[in-house]
């Protein structure tokens, strides 16, 4: 009895400590300004996720104010660079694309950050890759894609961003016949699908859900994902090195739409902010808000995104060695 007395009692303490902690948390960000980097230009799949993120994780830190700076470059590298040396006070965040894990598996130019030691508040989605074409164009699978004569253009963002590094080591593993094209930050690759000025594109199927159902182009494969309505890329591609590249891609699209900050938040402030950013994807209004805006709200949270990033990046020799060979090849 007296141990079970005991026990409780060192519950109890803990819980007393724990509530204090998180509160120390709470009333630090009170009249302060968090900075929330999108590591993208405005507008696009990433401009719209940090705003929802920014607006409803101030919601739920009284009397903070979020500011949202967009600061795109270098396929999200500078916006990443620039989280990562921010001070660790838990007063900026940011949010930038998968594609920086590819860019740390190869020890990629530019890269100044280690994403196994930044501060992980989590991730809002799961968002499988596909490959797109322009309704104007005459493939109509991915099997037409692989005949084509002579090479199409695709378009991606700067190199290091996942559309940019998915577009070459897919294109290249598979010996596709595309011409990858760089520089179509946000919305501006479907521009220039609707123009012409490209065929296709590698992205992430929330992106182009809008254009896909107003009829301005096509899924014809799909990496990753529950939809029934497109052939998953995997199933038809029977290269071992290529389907090892595939499940990496997929890895990616597992914890989409990231959120973090520096490394060296101290405890209470990162448990208050990993708080909000829970409270703000269960609220119902941003739930609503993302259906509307046709983004799917697929969260976890701190530690859990913290390890599937590390895992992420724990890849084999082998599919390291195949990364670094699509990538140089398109250099």
């Amino acid at each position: 009895m007296n141990k079970a007395l005991k026990l409780f009692g060192i519950a109890c303490i803990a819980a007393q400590a724990s509530a204090a902690l998180a509160d120390e948390g709470v009333e630090f960000f009170k009249g302060k300004t968090v900075t929330y980097i999108v590591a993208t230009a405005p507008g696009g799949g990433y401009d719209s996720y940090g705003r929802l993120v920014a607006e409803y994780m101030q919601r739920n830190l009284p009397g903070s104010t979020f500011v949202v700076k967009n600061m795109p470059g270098a396929g999200h590298i500078i916006g990443a660079n620039a989280v990562y040396a921010s001070k660790g006070d838990g007063l900026t965040l940011g949010t930038f694309n998968t594609g920086l894990i590819y860019n740390q598996i190869v020890n990629q130019q530019g890269v100044k950050f280690d994403l196994t030691k930044m501060s992980w508040i989590g991730k809002a989605a799961s968002d499988p890759r596909v490959v797109v074409i322009a309704a104007q164009s005459p493939i109509k699978s991915f099997e037409d894609l692989v005949a084509q004569k002579q090479p199409v253009n695709f378009a991606s963002a700067g190199p290091g961003s996942a559309s940019f590094v998915e577009t070459v080591i897919l294109t290249n593993s598979l010996k596709l016949p595309v011409k990858n094209l760089t520089g179509y930050n946000g919305t501006d690759d479907q521009l220039a699908m609707r123009r012409g000025e490209v065929v296709g594109s590698i992205a992430s199927r929330s992106s182009y859900a809008t254009f896909i159902e107003n009829g301005y182009g096509r899924f014809i494969a799909q990496i990753g994902g529950a939809e029934k309505d497109v052939p998953q890329l995997s199933s038809l591609v029977k290269d071992a090195r290529a389907l090892e590249l595939i499940a990496l891609v997929q890895s990616q699209g597992d914890i989409a739409r990231l959120t973090a900050g520096p490394p060296g938040i101290p405890a209470d402030r990162l448990k208050t902010l990993i708080g909000a950013y829970k409270a703000a994807m269960e609220d119902k209004e941003l739930q609503a808000r993302a259906e509307k805006l046709e983004r799917p709200v697929e969260p976890a949270y701190g530690e859990e995104v913290a390890k599937a990033v590390a895992a992420a990046l724990n890849q084999s020799d082998e599919t390291k060695k195949l990364l670094a060979e699509a990538l140089k090849k398109d250099k």
